[in-house]
């Protein structure tokens, strides 16, 4: 199932695009290592009270959401998945911004910097 298949088809759960998949696997490839996927938490902070946090980590914790995207492993924890719920992530490179963006259908509000929500 392609990336553009989830997107159409899932209402639930974090959906990356094939931008951000291809990155993810590319910092993966430079790291090494396979047995890593993309954790993607909400964690209390930043300016509006929640912030996401995307990481590349090796463990499996009791109520993981796990997807797959273009051989990427998406996993986000159960504490933070219903705040995640149709979220997708983009990645863009472009001359005014480079890094991965979250378009998350939940957040009632974001500051400035677009690292936090809530």
């Amino acid at each position: 199932m392609s990336v553009s298949d989830e997107t159409t088809t899932v209402s639930d759960g974090i959906l990356l695009s094939d931008a951000a998949a291809a990155k993810v696997k590319a910092l993966l490839d430079q790291e090494g290592r396979d047995d890593l996927a993309l954790r993607v938490a909400v964690q209390p902070g930043g300016c509006s009270g929640l912030r996401y946090q995307l990481f590349f980590d090796e463990r499996s914790l009791d109520g993981d959401v796990v997807k797959e995207f273009g051989g990427v492993k998406v996993v986000t924890d159960r504490m933070s998945a219903p705040y995640l719920g149709g979220a997708s992530i983009d990645f863009v490179d472009t001359i005014e911004k480079q890094g991965f963006t979250i378009d998350n259908p939940n957040a009632s509000g974001s500051c400035a910097c677009g690292d936090s929500f809530n």
